[in-house]
């Protein structure tokens, strides 16, 4: 098997189950786990960039977590 075949099978994958995904990325259990992530990378960048960039890390966090979970 071909990373070609194994392409294919993922895009069938998402193509097949489309809904099913797109229920999971909305629920409160996606939230929670989003939130999570996106605070630890957000601070891990805030603490190797320059202070100047942390608003700009915080906009980009936030702008993500709008479409993850369901809050």
């Amino acid at each position: 098997m071909g990373i070609d075949d194994l392409m294919n099978q993922g895009k069938q994958f998402l193509d097949q189950n489309k809904d099913k995904i797109a229920e999971t990325l909305k629920s409160e259990q996606a939230e929670g786990v989003s939130d999570k992530a996106l605070d630890a990378a957000a601070e891990f960048v805030k603490k190797v960039a320059p202070d100047s960039v942390d608003q700009h890390v915080d906009g980009v966090r936030d702008n993500i977590d709008k479409h993850i979970g369901n809050q």
